[in-house]
């Protein structure tokens, strides 16, 4: 099924300073245009179709200019905007149209770090039948409402609230439609595509956006942006490690991993006492100094009595994600007499990848022995310990 998209590009960027050097999608990052570098994101992602660059009619030549030797360039088309953004992207969904697209990506120029995983996730939730699907990140930050006079009328509990992104990705005909309705009704005030759509009465999936994917507003957002292809900054790579060590008794099985293991011992605990996910846990939570398993999940509070290990992975994994992590990469040693592990280890891999959202090539799971010295060689427990790397963004030079 073809993917056609929509890259908006036909406003003036105010907020970004410095008129006479022309709208920001224009300015230079890294020595090319930003809107160059979103178009490359797109050109280079092999699933995509045709492109409809919607632009201001003042930019015509700023605009063939930015695209000059662009390999893939005889795959953008240009149409002029309009005076809103909801009238601009409505003249590219009705350009697009020419090309039979099934589904379209919907994008801001001023994302150009809108990377291929993004895209290849946004896609398989498409072809999976959703007709919209919408990158978000989960608001970090505390909310507040300030009053007329600024100040602080309320605090705004940030929970299930999410900062959108782009690419906002929709079934072609269905979002073209509401586009038509909500133009015929008189609506221009809609701020992006999916409250469009959620208007239109269509079901809008949430889907993990990217710290990454940041739009460029202001000169210092465009000043960073300039340094990261400019070689100016460093990665923000950060590594946590984490231990964990339950003790074994009689029961029918050991959980580890997330995955259950029968044999005629268990792991004593509060929870179901992973030592695995619980070491990963503490090692997710030491990458962004977010505490340990305990200060989140404290083996005093009932709730937590018998629960399953992966909801503190998942949790420490989204408070990661929160803070701009991304995970990269999640290694655990099992250190054991007993059960054997090599039987078990592609199905912790494949759970692990399952909680974390990364690719199995990026979970390892290890076992050994204590040589039969100690407390684990007497198999009176087992013991882990976890590492996981995760970048943060870049650090400036």
């Amino acid at each position: 099924m073809s993917t056609g998209v929509v890259i908006v590009a036909a406003g003036r960027g105010e907020r970004a300073g410095s008129p006479e050097r022309g709208p920001k999608q224009y300015r230079l990052i890294g020595g090319q245009p930003v809107l160059r570098r979103t178009l490359e994101a797109f050109l280079n992602w092999p699933d995509s179709g045709p492109i409809v660059t919607v632009i201001h009619p003042d930019d015509q030549a700023q605009f063939s200019e930015s695209i000059r030797d662009l390999p893939g360039a005889e795959r953008v088309l240009s149409v002029m905007g309009g005076a809103t953004r909801q009238e601009s992207v409505l003249r590219g969904l009705r350009a697009l149209g020419t090309a039979g697209p099934h589904h379209v990506m919907i994008h801001d120029a001023a994302r150009p770090f809108v990377d291929r995983s993004l895209l290849q996730a946004i896609a398989v939730r498409l072809h999976e039948g959703h007709d919209a699907v919408l990158p978000a990140v989960a608001i970090a930050d505390t909310l507040k409402r300030s009053s007329a006079d600024g100040l602080v009328e309320a605090t705004v509990s940030r929970d299930r609230l999410f900062a959108a992104q782009t690419p906002q990705s929709f079934h072609y005909e269905k979002i073209l439609e509401a586009h038509e309705k909500a133009a015929a009704s008189g609506r221009s005030d809609f701020t992006d595509d999916a409250s469009i759509a959620e208007w239109a009465g269509m079901p809008v999936l949430l889907v993990p956006g990217s710290a990454q994917n940041v739009k460029l507003t202001t000169a210092q957002d465009i000043a960073m942006a300039d340094a990261k292809f400019t070689g100016n900054s460093l990665p923000d790579v950060r590594t946590g490690n984490g231990y964990d060590v339950h003790q074994l008794v009689p029961g029918d099985g050991v959980t580890l991993c997330g995955v259950f293991i029968p044999h005629d011992l268990k792991l004593h605990g509060h929870s179901d006492a992973d030592v695995a996910l619980h070491a990963l846990t503490d090692a997710l939570l030491a990458t962004c100094g977010a505490g340990d398993i305990g200060d989140h999940f404290p083996p005093s509070d009932p709730q937590w009595k018998g629960a399953a290990s992966r909801i503190f992975l998942a949790h420490a994994a989204e408070i990661v994600r929160a803070k701009g992590g991304i995970i990269t990469n999640a290694d655990i040693s099992l250190i054991a007499e007993v059960p054997k592990i090599a039987p078990h280890r592609d199905t912790m891999r494949s759970t692990l990848a399952e909680i974390l959202g990364i690719s199995v090539d990026r979970c390892s799971v290890k076992a050994t022995t204590n040589e039969k010295i100690g407390f684990i060689g007497r198999k009176e427990g087992i013991a882990a310990i976890a590492t996981a790397t995760v970048i943060y963004g870049e650090l400036q030079r």
